[in-house]
């Protein structure tokens, strides 16, 4: 990720303070998202993999590897991503567990242009738990779907 998408994690990680404490598991698992939404946008494989447990897997098999390859070919594929996420739920089963449910679209035009009515996006519904370990939540399953499903 480079200076400026660092930057921006940084203030949207403040910004995010006021969902609850500063070190309150809530701000972390937020910042998380908001990390993975920049480094998405970056196209930074690294990035959005150092979000990712060594023990993730998700609903349609892939563990690490595999998703790493995903990426990188989605990443190939689609020069330019500009993503709009709302995170739908946010709940802790145990304290070192969160499942989220987030709705993820992706533009498909230029960040100049995400007021015009013409955009196109594609409208996902992720279903993601992550677990804390060592300090530092990571995303440890996976579960997409359309939007509205």
């Amino acid at each position: 990720m480079n200076m400026w998408n660092r930057g921006v994690a940084g203030w949207l990680a403040i910004a995010l303070v006021g969902c609850g404490t500063p070190d309150s598991p809530e701000v972390q698992v937020r910042a998380v998202i908001a990390a993975a939404e920049l480094a998405a946008e970056a196209r930074d494989v690294s990035a959005v993999m150092g979000l990712v447990s060594p023990d993730y897997a998700d609903a349609d098999g892939r563990e690490v590897a595999e998703l790493s390859r995903y990426l990188r070919g989605y990443f190939i594929a689609n020069q330019s991503i500009h993503l709009l996420t709302r995170i739908e739920s946010l709940e802790f089963p145990a304290s070192d567990v969160a499942e989220v449910e987030l709705t993820v679209a992706m533009v498909g035009r230029d960040a100049e242009a995400v007021s015009a009515w013409d955009l196109a996006a594609d409208a996902q519904s992720l279903r993601l738990t992550l677990m804390e370990k060592g300090g530092a939540w990571r995303v440890t399953h996976a579960d997409r779907r359309s939007a509205g499903q």
